[in-house]
């Protein structure tokens, strides 16, 4: 049954088949084409492939890709990763200054409650035995 289907669908994909284009004032044949499905197929094929290509060649080798979002040069970009480190180490500096502007207001008001620290410090000129 399937072998039967696949015979089928292979005989029609080779049939042939006439495009006839008519000039519709006076039927006159303008233009005829003898034409399979396959040779329909391939031929659509064959120009979805070279508009693909030539769609790459464009963007990868002309000043079109610059204009694709995410893309730049190799200076733009080392200049955005210089400036995303400046960034974020100012980020953590104005971080590192509010915590100690709070603590502070914290201290200056009075009301704060202080976290001790419960490590002991090591007293100098003594040692600590580990035994």
């Amino acid at each position: 049954m399937a072998s039967n289907e696949f015979n089928n669908t292979l005989s029609r994909l080779r049939n042939n088949y006439r495009l006839v284009v008519m000039n519709e004032d006076t039927y006159e044949e303008v233009v005829t084409f003898r034409l399979s499905r396959l040779s329909v197929y391939i031929g659509f094929s064959t120009l979805f492939v070279l508009l693909v290509g030539l769609t790459i060649t464009l963007i990868a080798f002309t000043p079109l890709k610059y204009y694709i979002p995410g893309y730049g040069t190799r200076e733009s970009r080392t200049a955005l990763q210089v400036l995303k480190l400046r960034t974020d180490s100012l980020e953590r500096a104005v971080r590192y200054k509010d915590q100690y502007l709070e603590g502070v207001k914290k201290a200056l008001s009075g009301n704060a409650s202080m976290v001790l620290d419960t490590i002991p410090a090591p007293v100098p000129g003594k040692e600590t035995s580990s035994d």
